[in-house]
């Protein structure tokens, strides 16, 4: 009987050890953080503002007033129809497995978000950390729509609506994707290189501030341009639109730490500093110049330092936010003065003078101040010039591939289907040639 007793105790106790190491494996599986979710689900929310309203807003208080519909109307249906393609394939090369080439993209294994449920889930920067990966694949949804969406300064009043549409297509594809692969996905070049962007400096700014700029150039000049006067034609929606994109730059910067703790809150705090900054030191700079300040200066200069710090929101201290701010906005009102009158282009709404000479500043700078003993979080074997470097070549890299990449496409779509509305059309204004609306009816 004795015998017996004891091996049923120690069946039991196996038994339950059994239980016990099942239970431990089900508790290893991580499982995402409710205010994690939240943040991010809030996050792409605050992204979306920008977009939709926000940079349509401040794009359209800036053009002529017989053009106003079309810029609104291009960026929301940039916004849908890159939100359909992110959906569909966008996703799977920016973050999936490429294989042998894996240094610039990635497959098609998640198709049509293939294999993606409610259940699947995403890393984060902390290791057993994770977040749900429909959350993850929303809010770099809305990276690559405002990424498409900026592009439209650099062509607004002349461009052909249906050309717009292809271009913002093909370029999404063979420009965004591959550059989001190479700096975010694990076994990108740039990722791999030690490139540092925290939230989109080479990805998004960069990027389409190359392309706004070349499409400027083959586009060719305004009718008018340099002979007519071209004044916004309702600056105060620019500074509603402004006050959106600062708003929703909160989600773009912060939501970027993918984790509601201290790095978001750095994030955050630099997206205020930097972000004044930028405002102060264009309105200052331009008082000195033309002896009074502008509301379009200061929200210009307000862009300027958002676009600065965006690569750098998360591994800069206050100080060096600050510092980045106001050398962009600073640098910045020269990119759209005296830079513009030395080449000659006409950058409508001033893209590549803001987010590509601003977006070149924050990310070099990023390679500065991400040093501790200037107040940044550091990063391994980290050396200024080494850091620096890198940051150089990721923008250097960013910009021949966009560029080269929106050249031939401007010019595949010119030859074929037409990039530029008939002189007519243009004198008459986008909103009744290209949409039969008006945004105003007196």
């Amino acid at each position: 009987m004795n015998i017996r007793l004891g091996l049923l105790m120690l069946v039991a106790l196996l038994g339950f050890s059994g239980i016990a190491m099942a239970d431990d494996a089900v508790a290893a599986v991580p499982v995402p953080d409710k205010g994690d979710t939240a943040w991010m689900m809030l996050s792409t929310l605050l992204v979306i503002l920008m977009i939709v309203p926000g940079v349509a807003l401040f794009y359209g208080g800036l053009v002529r007033a017989k053009n106003m519909l079309s810029v609104l109307t291009q960026v929301m249906a940039i916004f849908c129809m890159i939100a359909l393609l992110w959906a569909i394939y966008g996703y799977s090369l920016a973050f999936g497995d490429g294989g042998s080439l894996n240094w610039m993209i990635g497959d098609f294994s998640k198709l049509f978000l293939a294999g993606i449920t409610a259940d699947s889930t995403a890393a984060t920067f902390t290791d057993g950390v994770v977040i749900p990966e429909l959350v993850f694949v929303s809010f770099q949804l809305t990276f690559a729509a405002i990424t498409v969406a900026l592009i439209v300064g650099g062509l607004a009043e002349r461009v052909k609506f249906s050309a717009l549409m292809v271009f913002g297509a093909l370029w999404f594809t063979f420009s965004y994707l591959p550059i989001t692969h190479m700096v975010w996905a694990t076994g990108g070049y740039l990722f791999e290189s030690g490139d540092l962007d925290f939230a989109g400096g080479t990805v998004v700014h960069i990027n389409a501030g190359i392309a706004a700029l070349v499409g400027a150039i083959v586009l060719g000049k305004r009718v008018g341009y340099g002979r007519d006067p071209m004044p916004p034609h309702n600056l105060p929606m620019t500074m509603i639109g402004a006050s959106l994109l600062w708003v929703g730059w909160f989600g773009f910067n912060a939501g970027s730490n993918l984790e509601a703790n201290g790095g978001a809150g750095l994030a955050f705090i630099n997206t205020i500093l930097a972000t004044a900054a930028g405002g102060m030191a264009w309105m200052l700079t331009e008082s000195l110049l033309r002896g009074k300040p502008s509301m379009l200066g200061v929200a210009s200069g307000v862009v300027a330092g958002l676009v600065a710090v965006t690569p750098a929101a998360g591994l800069v201290g206050p100080m060096g936010a600050i510092a980045l701010g106001a050398i962009a906005g600073a640098a910045c009102l020269w990119g759209v003065t005296g830079l513009k009158k030395m080449f000659g282009y006409d950058d409508s709404l001033d893209v590549f003078g803001i987010h590509g000479l601003g977006g070149i500043i924050g990310a070099i700078g990023t390679g500065i101040f991400v040093s501790p003993a200037l107040g940044g979080v550091g990063v391994d074997d980290y050396t200024m010039m080494g850091q620096v470097f890198t940051q150089a070549k990721g923008v250097l890299l960013t910009v021949v591939w966009s560029g080269v990449v929106s050249f031939v496409l401007f010019k595949l779509i010119d030859m074929t289907m037409g990039l530029r509305v008939s002189e007519e059309d243009e004198r008459q204004g986008l909103d009744t040639a290209s949409h039969g609306e008006r945004a105003y009816t007196l």
